[in-house]
């Protein structure tokens, strides 16, 4: 089943409403949809390079507003609608844990979540049920989604071709590790 709706999501990346289909699928992807926006974008600058801003912009900007969609998802309808989601992506056992903890670090959460491929429609639902700060948490999708499309647009746009499959097999990798040592040097510079 993912396998169909990965490549009916790429599909949409040849057609004349590209842009829209992009839209969609970041919007969607912050909330619900198991598909990350990449797949469309990667296509789409390699297929237009003058365009690679603009669609990193919009990439961004509707993922941030379905991240915001999650959000109230998670502050709105967590019994309905956002545990069914954690429960499907195996989330909801450390939830409660998860929770308590989530309003002292939920920028980080959230900075880290929108770059790196864990699931950022888990985090956008969580900081709606934790009732993080909502300009925080728009604050820190804006940085985190922004950074990471921006960078996809930006390698695509300088490297071309060559660079896809770097960027479909490792980025996803480059980007945790980089987390990991911005939030090491954090850590670092606070116990020295």
């Amino acid at each position: 089943m993912i396998r169909r709706l990965y490549d009916w999501t790429l599909s949409l990346a040849a057609g004349p409403r590209a842009p829209v289909a992009l839209g969609s699928v970041s919007f969607v992807e912050s909330s619900v949809f198991p598909i990350p926006p990449d797949i469309l974008l990667i296509p789409m600058v390699i297929a237009r390079r003058e365009r690679a801003w603009w669609y990193a912009f919009l990439c961004t900007l509707t993922s941030v507003a379905g991240g915001i969609l999650g959000y109230l998802i998670g502050m709105f309808l967590f019994d309905q609608v956002a545990e069914p989601i954690l429960s499907f992506y195996g989330k909801m056992e450390k939830f409660d844990e998860f929770s308590a903890v989530f309003n002292h670090w939920g920028w980080w959460f959230v900075f880290i979540a929108g770059l790196t491929p864990f699931p950022y429609k888990v985090i956008t639902i969580a900081s709606g049920v934790a009732g993080l700060s909502l300009p925080v948490f728009i604050l820190a999708s804006i940085v985190s989604r922004g950074l990471r499309f921006f960078v996809v647009a930006a390698l695509l746009y300088f490297f071309g071709p060559p660079i896809k499959e770097f960027i479909e097999r490792r980025l996803g990798l480059m980007f945790t590790l980089f987390v990991v040592l911005l939030v090491g040097a954090f850590v670092l510079l606070r116990y020295i």
